[in-house]
């Protein structure tokens, strides 16, 4: 002990010598404990949970202060950015396999929710807020559930858009719209999940014909969802595809757009829910599922409903939003989310290819 204490005289030589060893061991016990003390299964400490949201910065933190009140559990919180939210904590918890710092993800999609699953991120969990969620919207394994969902839906500018107004995915090929529509880059959030679930329903090669006729019909990349609702908003495209949160946001800011719930015959409206899943390995497993059962509550699905994210309830007894015309008529697409899921990584590569110039 005495090396430690950097003497080079015996340790219980004096008095002196003797307290500074015994004050030495104190302290290590003290922080022994300490550490101790605070550490729950796999290292995480008992009053903390770490959650990534790819749900947009502004709604997401405010369900995390929620739950911190209400549990007095501390969240550690990671979001992303509009470009490359999903993708981008999609490519970090893949990263961080072999010694994950996340519990609980919450994803404002699904699709890169299963491929997370099929590469054996997640670990099966139940929880009591998910019995009333249809099972549509559940993993039949239980590794995520579904709620909150936006529609994929055409947005326009009313004073840039008259009739006949485009209806569906394929009037994006329309050539009276030559280099005047907006479509978020088919690699990340919803638009990739869009991009997946054709490539499922049309098949791959009817999928690919499909991209490339976009670009011969110069149809605009943006770098986002909201980033399509802006422009089409402040005129710079007279229409384009984005998600209901995004049109309902330009609707609470006064701007001139009207939406389209497209029902190409014989598909409907695509409806993407919010999903959220266990991390495998996570350090705080526990209050992970505490976690998890907060935000697949009713109260939390209300909120988003009512929000300004205007989210659509995917069970019954909670409110459709206010404000989106046309949603009692929208004919929801049926998907088979696992299998989109398979096939998700096979559609990105080869749209992460073409869109290069491969």
């Amino acid at each position: 002990m005495y090396y430690l204490l950097g003497s080079n005289v015996h340790p219980c030589h004096g008095a002196h010598s003797c307290f500074l060893k015994a004050l030495f061991l104190l302290m290590l016990v003290a922080v022994l404990l300490s550490g101790c003390g605070d550490s729950g299964k796999n290292g995480g400490a008992k009053n903390e949970v770490y959650l990534y949201a790819s749900l947009d910065d502004v709604y997401s933190r405010e369900f995390k202060d929620l739950f911190q009140k209400k549990t007095g559990i501390h969240v550690k919180f990671l979001s992303d950015s509009e470009e490359t939210k999903t993708t981008g904590l999609v490519s970090k918890i893949i990263n961080e396999k072999a010694r994950p710092r996340c519990d609980v993800f919450w994803n404002n999609e699904i699709v890169q929710t299963i491929y997370l699953k099929n590469n054996g991120c997640l670990s099966p969990f139940q929880v009591d807020a998910a019995k009333d969620i249809p099972d549509a919207f559940k993993d039949p394994d239980h590794y995520w559930v579904g709620f909150a969902a936006r529609a994929r839906v055409i947005i326009y500018n009313k004073n840039l858009v008259t009739p006949p107004l485009p209806c569906s995915l394929k009037d994006l090929l329309d050539p009276r719209w030559m280099g005047k529509v907006t479509l978020a880059r088919p690699l990340n959030g919803t638009t990739a999940t869009h991009a997946a679930v054709l490539w499922t329903k049309w098949g791959p090669e009817a999928t690919k014909k499909f991209f490339q006729d976009l670009e011969g019909n110069k149809v605009h990349r943006s770098a986002g969802n909201a980033h399509v609702m802006r422009q089409v908003a402040e005129g710079a495209f007279p229409w384009g595809f984005t998600d209901t949160d995004d049109y309902h946001v330009a609707l609470k800011d006064g701007k001139p757009v009207g939406v389209i719930f497209p029902d190409t015959p014989g598909e409907g409206t695509l409806l993407i829910p919010n999903t959220v899943c266990l991390i495998k390995n996570g350090p705080n497993p526990e209050n992970g599922k505490k976690l998890i059962d907060f935000i697949l509550s009713r109260e939390v699905e209300t909120l988003l409903a009512r929000g300004r994210s205007a989210q659509i309830p995917v069970r019954k007894g909670i409110p459709r939003p206010t404000g989106l015309e046309g949603l009692g008529a929208m004919r929801p697409m049926k998907v088979d989310w696992p299998e989109v899921g398979s096939k998700f990584e096979e559609c990105h590569t080869w749209l992460k290819d073409f869109l290069r110039g491969k």
